[in-house]
Parts: C-alpha cells; structure tokens; sequence
C-alpha cells in the first residue's frame, strides 16, 4: 500500500495576503512552555528535562483556507429544497471512496469544462463511473499554490457537468484549483455584464446537496484510477467547511507498481 498526500502545506499568509485567505501560526518554543508550566502549576525548568517544557502552536485559519471540504451550507441556506446541510452533518461514508482523476491541465484560466468534456475525460481515464466515487479534477494549477495570483487561475467546472456527477451518484468532487467555479473575477465580469443570476457562482449554488474539495495538491503523482481516497473534514459544528487531510491510497504489486 502506497499513501499520497493530496493537502497543500498549512503555513502563514504573505503579508499582502486579503483577510478572507489569512492563516497566521504563532509557534511557542521550549522556553516558552518552561514559562507557562512554571506559571500554571509552580514546577520551575530545574525539574524539567534540559530545562525544557512543551512546544505547542496557536493556528488561526479561516475553515476555507489551504485544503479544504465545502458543505451544501456554503452554497445557499436551503439546497434542493431543504435546509442545507452544514460540514458535521454529512455521512462519514462520502469521504472515503474509489477516486479518479480527469484530467484538464490543457484548459486555459477561466475556461469551463462541460458534460461532453467530462464524459471524454473519464473515458480517457478508462474508469467507469460508480455511485459514491470521488472524482478529482486536474488542472495543473496547484504550482501556483501560495502565490498572490492562485485564486484567478484555473479553469471551472459548469453547473449542468455538476449536476450530471451529482446525476450519476457522485457526491464529493474535488479540483486541485482555488475553487470549483471558473475564477470569481470573471464570473463576476459575466454576471454584471449580463445582469442576471446564475451566472456568479453557478456550480456552487446549483441547488445540489453534494461536497467540494478545493485546493488540492499533487494530483500529478495519481493514476488515472485504481486507488482510493480518503478525505475527512474536520468536525466542525454548524460549519460551512473544515480543512482536511486528503489522501489517495493505492495498492501496490510487489513490483511497486501500482494495480
């Protein structure tokens, strides 16, 4: 068994960096803990070992930063016509399955991918599409992970190609860019050209009660398919997402080739 890390690194924010995508780690050495042991329970750094106390670390990260799992609540308050489900009320069982990876690496920033794309994508795969697989969207777009442009890259997934995962039982999809939509300031030029709804933000409020992971790392180091995915969020209560630790674990012959 093979395990391949598919999170990106959790680290502090550039300093230009806009409020909405902060993260911020304040990290407290052994000193520091010396300190606070003798603070809190009067056990002064002679009686530690080396004079060293704990190091711990103060992370500060919104639930939509670094590698992440987005709810139905995030999209509307009422998804297909109920009230939308937020991160700790969806099934354990969606976040781990049999994954795929289409890939569109040769779409440029701001273009969609369609239903047809889609379909040829996953027939190039060779997988056939099952209920509950995790399809995971490649766009290369992750190498610009941490820079100040990252969130305007990228192709988008469309609503109608959304829906026809959701069609076919499919109810995490994930996409190694800044989010599933093609990027917000282009929705937004269309949406305010057009003056109209549904065009800001279509694949997020397609009115389905189905998971995204954003952010994603490294898809590059995947198969097409034959492995699993693991993608638990965090338990975070009332939530709209949680970060999470995603993986893919594949099975491997004795050769170490992949099965």
């Amino acid at each position: 068994m093979r395990i391949v890390d598919l999170s990106a690194p959790i680290t502090p924010s550039a300093p230009d960096a806009p409020e909405l995508m902060r993260t911020s780690i304040a990290y407290y050495d052994h000193a520091d803990g010396a300190r606070e042991i003798e603070s809190m329970f009067g056990v002064p750094s002679r009686l530690l070992r080396d004079g060293e106390g704990w190091t711990r670390e103060q992370l500060t990260i919104g639930t939509h930063n670094s590698t992440h799992i987005d709810a139905p609540y995030h999209y509307n308050s009422v998804v297909a016509g109920a009230r939308a489900q937020t991160i700790d009320e969806l099934p354990l069982e969606w976040f781990f399955g049999a994954g795929v990876v289409v890939d569109f690496r040769h779409k440029g920033d701001g273009d969609a991918v369609a239903v047809v794309e889609l379909e040829e994508a996953l027939a190039a795969s060779g997988h056939t599409l099952r209920e509950r697989d995790i399809v995971l969207v490649r766009t290369g777009r992750d190498s610009f992970y941490g820079l100040t442009d990252y969130m305007f890259r990228g192709p988008g997934v469309t609503a109608e190609a959304t829906h026809w995962l959701y069609d076919h039982g499919v109810r995490v999809m994930g996409i190694d860019a800044w989010g599933w939509d093609r990027p917000l300031n282009m929705q937004a030029a269309d949406a305010l050209e057009h003056d109209a709804t549904g065009i800001f933000w279509a694949a997020h409020q397609a009115d389905l009660p189905y998971c995204q992971i954003e952010r994603l790392y490294g898809l590059d180091a995947l198969p097409p398919s034959g492995f699993r995915v693991a993608c638990f969020p965090l338990r975070l209560t009332g939530a709209s997402a949680a970060p999470a630790r995603v993986v893919a674990i594949l099975d491997e012959e004795p050769s170490g080739q992949a099965s």
